[in-house]
């Protein structure tokens, strides 16, 4: 039951196969079942969700409903939802609920989605596993050893377990793709710009985008749709019209050009997925596919020009959690005390030197100071503070020329280097990740190759280009696999054909 499309749901409704309730009855169900080890929920609201499919039943019978009528997502923890937790996974944000509604949230509801809980991720969005969230790690559905990727692996593992219909993600530097291509599901970052950033709480202001996850090509098209469009309340967002995405699918183009980069299939990657994703690329040139052979000579940078860009703007946004407005806080009481026996120490220290111990003293932290130090150490985990230390190093004086400014212009390389590609071509294809799923705790000491899962996907972030990742078979480990196609800005529906073609390979 819980394996049908949102269109299929609809046509059980109408045919009276099923009801709506029960629909719901059997996602709650694999969600009681399941996320006591998969983890992927970190709150649920079962009774809302299922008052809401009486109602939006009555609608599908009688022609009123919206575009997502029947389905049932989950949306990830860092997006706004009036009433409801938005912690970002993360105890420096405590138990806040948030006053309104993201516009992602307004433009679901009006389409009719059922919204069944908040899904768990990476603290922060920062990490590329989801193993850095208050809420305990994300085990992957496929195989609960393994990570399910991040930072959005709690939505990306809540479809692959069938718990939901689609969910809502965000991807910075590759974090809807990757878990997607993890955990064997589709998983769409939209152009920048394209789905408003209002009631998302910022990782990196210039590169977040909120996009969907699901379990085949068409419902994440309908998600994206409905989601899409200008927001006056951005000033990011893109006054470009919606394609509709569904229709197009609905026939989708064979003879499409495919740029094949050869900086995506060097050192580093899986032979296996290297040879899984070249026959699908040869059995989509059978089709009726060109397959053209393209350069991205900048791509060699990308890991690091996002690392430097994307944690300076994190330093910048995370600056706001000063432990008074909202979230965790330090006692007060405490930091008083501490301050107290920092001075009594001093005294001791300097009791026979007047003027020492009036600069020791001098030097010692306000209370406001200390209260601000000890809320953030007590508030951020382990990988939220190594992405602040590493923005506030590179916007420092005598650095910021050297790392911040070069990085800049190395995104515009990047940048430039799509361009041109896309005079040629329709879309670019390649491997999501350059390994699947690892171990849980496999790369914790080692955050450099951690980041690596992302040498993939982080240049589309720096370009602001869209880009997909669709199921692709599977390993000889038994997990899966990947493949990811890019397009130009607002050429979603170019990626959605091709993800598409994919899909039909196997019918």
């Amino acid at each position: 039951m819980s394996t049908y499309s949102i269109a299929e749901i609809r046509e059980q409704i109408l045919n009276e196969n099923l009801s709506l309730k029960d629909i719901v009855k059997s996602y709650i169900a694999k969600i009681e079942e399941q996320n006591s080890e998969v983890n992927a929920f970190i709150s649920t609201y079962f009774e809302e969700a299922l008052s809401e499919a009486e109602n939006i039943e009555k609608k599908i019978k009688n022609g009123t409903a919206g575009s997502l009528a029947g389905a049932v997502l989950g949306i990830k923890d860092l997006i706004c939802e009036r009433d409801r937790v938005a912690t970002c996974a993360s105890e420096i944000l405590g138990d806040f609920e948030s006053v309104y509604d993201a516009t992602v949230i307004e433009r679901l509801k009006a389409e009719d989605a059922i919204l069944i809980g908040r899904t768990n991720m990476d603290e922060f969005a920062m990490g590329s596993a989801n193993q850095f969230s208050r809420y305990g790690v994300v085990k992957n559905p496929v195989d609960t050893s393994k990570v399910s990727g991040g930072s959005s692996g709690g939505s990306a593992a809540a479809v692959a377990a069938n718990m939901v219909t689609a969910t809502l993600g965000s991807d910075t530097g590759g974090s809807i793709r990757q878990p997607a291509a993890f955990c064997g599901v589709v998983g769409v970052k939209p152009t920048y710009g394209r789905v408003s950033r209002w009631g998302l709480i910022a990782f990196a202001s210039s590169f977040d985008c909120i996009g969907p996850f699901a379990n085949n090509v068409e419902d994440a098209a309908k998600v994206l749709e409905a989601i899409s469009g200008f927001d006056e309340k951005d000033n990011t967002s893109a006054n470009i019209p919606v394609q509709n995405y569904s229709d197009e699918l609905k026939e989708p183009k064979q003879n499409i050009k495919i740029g094949i980069p050869e900086e995506y299939f060097g050192e580093g990657l899986d032979p296996e997925i290297s040879k899984n994703i070249n026959e699908t690329l040869k059995k989509l040139e059978a089709n009726g596919a060109e397959l053209i052979p393209i350069s991205l000579p900048h791509t060699k940078y990308g890991i690091a020009t996002y690392y430097v860009l994307a944690t300076a703007e994190a330093s910048s946004n995370l600056a706001r959690f000063d432990g008074i407005r909202y979230g965790h806080r330090t006692e007060k009481a405490a930091v008083i005390e501490e301050l107290k026996d920092e001075e009594a120490r001093l005294r001791s220290e300097y009791k026979d030197n007047e003027a020492e111990l009036e600069i020791a003293l001098s030097k010692m932290d306000s209370a406001l100071i200390k209260l601000y130090k000890k809320y953030r150490t007590e508030g951020f985990g382990t990988e939220v503070k190594r992405r602040i230390m590493l923005g506030t190093y590179v916007l420092s004086s005598g650095y910021y020329d050297a790392y911040y400014a070069k990085a800049q212009k190395v995104r515009r390389l990047i940048q430039e280097d799509f361009k041109k590609a896309f005079e040629k071509v329709d879309v670019i294809a390649g491997p999501t990740t350059p390994t699947t799923a690892f171990d849980q705790g496999a790369k914790l000491d080692d955050p450099v190759q951690m980041y690596l899962n992302d040498i993939y996907t982080t240049s589309a972030n720096l370009a602001g280009i869209c880009g997909i990742s669709v199921p692709s078979g599977k390993h000889s480990n038994g997990l899966p696999i990947g493949i990811q196609f890019q397009a130009d800005s607002f050429q979603e529906s170019k990626i959605l054909n091709a993800g598409r073609l994919v899909e039909l390979l196997d019918k």
